[in-house]
């Protein structure tokens, strides 16, 4: 029998020369090659049955390499901190460490970098997320940091990526790392980002995130592609020591006689529909409505009068006039103004003469906007859900939630763009809900977090 070697290919690993019944968990016998292949993900499993023999063996798949970097941070960790990297450890340098927007799940990625002494990637959702990273490698390991994404390919020892470019290229860069960390890991359990998880050999793993559960319970997924949560700290232990201290409170909005009577009459025809069709509640029920909708007058009647009813309750006057007056309580505050939709968004631009930030905002134009909140210039934005995540304001103070969905991961992303500390701050979320709509049940569902209680 031959030396057993081990070989990284486009994605995966091949195995040779090993007994049958000594193949590790995880490969299946390509019959193309004549070989036994497993993802590049059972990586770790293989060198640990492969040690385990006792005997010689050939590891061709790592191409990874000692960063050997010193961590060059000014920062003294906190507690928290601390004990996610040893947590982090404990577990074999693998899992996920969940902590509050605002409290440093950065440094502790820096730390688990600095630690496990390996060539690393990082994998962060967005272009403006990819930015900060780059920057914050940068001052914390030196020159040179590759970036992938953006039209920007370069691969270096330690490299960000986006989640997009990660994906595109595992295959080809799997075997160039011994640490991945995934930033806002949440993402990661979506079918083509989850592929790009199995295709990379990191033996170590770290995954980051404020808000772990997916409705569609992808998280549980997690376990396999990063390992399991191995550190959890929730805003509300936090706040005050290490977080902005902040409240959260919900303002009743009113429609007007005229207001009440149209949502009313939409929401009956869109509910008729749906119990004339048998169609049930909740997310798949919805995504039933949506296909039904489309095959009869009736349906695409039904999906108007639920857009409608949406309509009536995000952009009432009602929610200008209150808005107006919170905003004028809190002047001179930096305040952000969520909404859940680009209309209603740039309807609070277009009557307070506020700037507004979306997904269509040049990203040029939009890096103007931000330094300008963070200096003052700009005190108050409008945004839809862009700047739920990931964008660093620590000047933020007001948040002031316009219409919002009934997760709880959004909410809790909103309120964290208010929570980074500063020296006497005091952070105040407010949410606008009108009465007797499918806010109120929403916003109910909501508030059974944690964070605001």
């Amino acid at each position: 029998m031959s030396t057993p070697t081990l070989r990284f290919d486009r994605g995966t690993l091949l195995l040779e020369g090993l007994p049958d019944d000594e193949v590790p968990e995880g490969f299946v016998y390509d019959d193309r090659v004549h070989l036994w292949r497993a993802p590049a993900l059972c990586y770790r499993t293989a060198l640990a049955v492969l040690h385990r023999r006792g005997s010689p063996y050939d590891d061709q798949a790592r191409a990874y390499v000692p960063l050997g970097r010193p961590h060059r941070s000014v920062r003294t960790p906190r507690p928290y901190q601390a004990e996610a990297l040893a947590a982090w450890q404990r577990a074999g340098r693998r899992g996920v460490v969940v902590l509050p927007t605002g409290a440093g799940k950065s440094l502790v990625a820096e730390l688990c970098i600095a630690n496990a002494d390996r060539s690393a990637l990082v994998v962060a959702p967005t272009l403006d997320l990819v930015s900060q990273w780059y920057g914050a490698l940068r001052r914390a390991f030196g020159e040179p940091v590759g970036v992938l994404g953006g039209g920007v390919r370069e691969i270096e020892d330690l490299t960000v990526a986006t989640y997009d470019s990660a994906h595109l290229y595992a295959e080809r860069i799997g075997d160039r790392f011994g640490l991945v960390v995934f930033d806002e890991v949440h993402h990661l359990p979506g079918p083509m980002y989850a592929l790009a998880a199995r295709s990379v050999i990191a033996p170590f793993r770290l995954g980051l995130t404020a808000t772990l559960e997916r409705p569609d319970q992808g998280h549980v997924i997690l376990d396999e592609l990063v390992g399991d949560v191995v550190y959890q700290r929730t805003i509300r232990e936090l706040a005050g020591d290490f977080l902005a201290p902040y409240s959260t409170e919900v303002v009743p909005v009113e429609l007007s006689a005229e207001e009440r009577a149209e949502h009313d009459r939409a929401v009956e025809t869109f509910r008729t529909f749906k119990q004339d069709k048998g169609i049930g509640s909740g997310r798949s029920g919805f995504q039933q409505f949506l296909r039904a909708a489309g095959r009869s007058e009736a349906g695409r009647a039904a999906l108007a009068a639920y857009r409608e009813s949406r309509r009536i309750v995000q952009r009432t006057p009602r929610k200008l006039e209150i808005l107006a007056d919170l905003l004028a309580a809190h002047r001179g505050a930096r305040c952000l103004v969520f909404t859940t939709d680009n209309a209603t968004a740039y309807q609070v631009s277009r009557t307070f003469l506020v700037p507004v930030v979306t997904h269509r905002t040049d990203p040029k134009e939009r890096r103007r906007l931000l330094d300008a909140f963070a200096d003052g210039t700009l005190p108050v934005l409008a945004t839809s859900r862009v700047l739920n995540e990931g964008v660093d304001l620590p000047e933020a103070e007001v948040a002031i939630v316009l219409s919002g969905t009934s997760t709880v991961r959004e909410h809790v992303q909103r309120l964290g763009r208010i929570l980074r500390p500063k020296d006497g701050k005091q952070a105040v979320m407010y949410e606008l809900v009108v009465m007797g709509t499918h806010e109120e049940a929403a916003s109910a569902r909501r508030r059974a977090h944690d964070a605001y209680r």
